[in-house]
Parts: structure tokens; C-alpha cells; sequence
């Protein structure tokens, strides 16, 4: 493997933030891209010894001259501030400053499911960058999250009340992952890439249900909280709707078991697990 340091994109956002600190927990060098570097987190990660540096997802002369001397990438992209074309341009951009400054290894998270048809926005775009990655010539690992546990989080003040607000039945099971695990899986990857060039990759730590969910949170805050079902007909934004309507469809489709039995270097979490950690501040 190459001895230079490994680039971090979106370095202190909640993807980039979690593969950053699994890297840092291996003493690997990290050169971390951010919007502000004066901004407290970015502070923070200089203070540990990591090469911050100020540019963005969309700027290809900025990724460019982070990208220089790099062992790899850890990249990501967004349409959640300016839409989807704008989140396919951010994977143009990083791609092309890839080829042009010879990146030994681009590890591209993408999304679970985006190689179905989903025909939700979000992930149809992240499939157009994974389409123009996998013809291009820089060596590449897609990773492909499945929703988060942390998603939950956006519900907190509902969830505080008693309520957990999902669009699916009471027993479907939902495939999710700890940010944690996608950090250390990240960073295996970038740390040993022989084993996983050209793959693509699907990662879930746990499949539990609305139920389940609800039955962990109300331990976790030893108060009651119970599943609401929330109607497709009342998510008004396309994007989710298109995803919720996926994720009650064929939903996603990792293999659990043959995963984690292919990964025990990974500590796996539990739903119940995150949700103890997670809450525990809160009862």
C-alpha cells in the first residue's frame, strides 16, 4: 500500500466523522477535506494530529489538490442541500480530480439498494455515480449503507414522548446500520483495499422492526414508547415518499449472517446496543 495519508471528504459530518475517527483509532494518517476549517470540529481533529484542509464536494480543483500524494479516498456525496443534479455533479467532480491526480484507491459510499431501480431520487443518483466510477480507470470500493440507526434521532423530541413515528408495519423488519460500523469498515477497507477492489458492497448491522424498535427505545429510557404508523399518502417530499414506498417494496436486501460471518474483524451493533448507548443520557 502507498504511505500517504488518507483523504477524508465531508470530514466532519456524520459519514466522513465516523470513518475519520475509526482511522484515527488505528493511527492511520488522515488528510481531512471541510467546508470551515475554523469551525470547532475541524479544530478538534488538527489538535489530533490530523492535515485539515478547506474545499467541497463540488470544487474539482480543491479535490484535486487534496487529493495529491493520497494512499485513498474516502468519498461521499449529497443531494440534500441542492438536490440530486447537484449531488451527481459533486461525483463528477471528485471522480475527475481522482483520475487526474492518479488515486491509488477511491472507496465511494453510495447507498444500499441503488443498484435495484429504486426509483427513489436519492439513490438513482448515487447509481449514475457509481456507473460513471465503475467505467472509469481509478480502482474503487463501493459501499452501500442501509438506513441508519441515527435517522431515528430526527424524531427525538416524539420519540421523548412516547411515540416512534416509522412509515412501515409493526413486523417489517428494517435494515440498518451503526455509523460506528461503517466507520470501521471504511476504514478496514482503506487501510488493507487488495481484498476489496472493484467490489461492491452492502452493509446492515441489525434488521429490526418498527416493534422492536420501540420495545428497545422504551428500555433504553425505562418509559414506554410505542410505533405509529405513519400513512405513505402524508410524506410529502417525492424523495422520501419514493423511498418509504421502496423500503415497504422489495426494501433492501443485504445478507445479515454471510456478512458479519465475513467480517468478525467487525464489532457489529445490535440495535438495542446503539439505542442503550445512544439514550441512556436521556432518561
Amino acid at each position: 500500500m502507498a504511505h500517504g495519508p488518507i483523504l477524508v471528504l465531508a470530514a466532519t459530518g456524520g459519514q466522513g466523522g465516523a470513518v475519520t475517527d475509526a482511522l484515527l483509532g488505528r493511527g492511520a494518517r488522515i488528510r481531512a477535506l471541510v467546508r470551515d476549517p475554523g469551525r470547532s470540529a475541524a479544530r478538534q481533529l488538527a489538535e489530533q494530529g490530523v492535515d485539515v484542509v478547506a474545499g467541497s464536494l463540488s470544487d474539482r480543483e480543491l479535490l484535486a489538490t487534496a487529493m495529491k500524494g493520497v494512499a485513498g479516498v474516502f468519498a461521499f456525496t449529497t443531494p440534500f442541500e441542492a438536490g440530486v443534479e447537484a449531488e451527481v455533479g459533486q461525483g463528477r467532480a471528485i471522480l475527475s480530480a481522482a483520475a487526474q491526480e492518479r488515486v491509488p484507491h477511491l472507496v465511494f459510499s453510495s447507498v444500499a439498494g441503488a443498484d435495484q431501480d429504486s426509483g427513489v431520487p436519492h439513490f438513482e443518483s448515487k447509481a449514475r455515480i457509481e456507473a460513471e466510477l465503475t467505467a472509469g480507470d481509478v480502482p474503487y470500493t463501493i459501499l452501500g449503507p442501509t438506513y441508519f440507526f441515527d435517522n431515528a434521532l430526527g424524531g427525538a423530541r416524539r420519540i421523548l414522548d412516547g411515540v416512534l413515528d416509522l412509515p412501515l408495519p409493526p413486523d417489517r423488519p428494517l435494515q440498518q446500520l451503526a455509523r460506528l460500523d461503517l466507520g470501521a469498515f471504511a476504514a478496514e477497507v482503506l487501510l488493507n483495499p487488495a481484498p476489496y477492489l472493484e467490489q461492491r458492497i452492502e452493509l446492515a448491522s441489525d434488521a429490526p422492526t418498527p416493534t422492536q424498535m420501540a420495545a428497545a427505545l422504551s428500555a433504553a429510557l425505562r418509559r414506554d414508547v410505542r410505533h405509529e404508523y405513519v400513512p405513505l399518502t402524508s410524506i410529502g417530499n417525492p424523495d422520501m415518499h419514493a423511498m418509504w414506498a421502496f423500503l415497504n417494496g422489495p426494501g433492501y436486501r443485504v445478507d445479515i449472517p454471510a456478512l458479519h460471518d465475513a467480517h468478525p474483524e467487525i464489532r457489529w451493533t445490535g440495535f438495542a446496543d446503539w439505542t442503550d448507548r445512544t439514550w441512556a443520557t436521556a432518561r
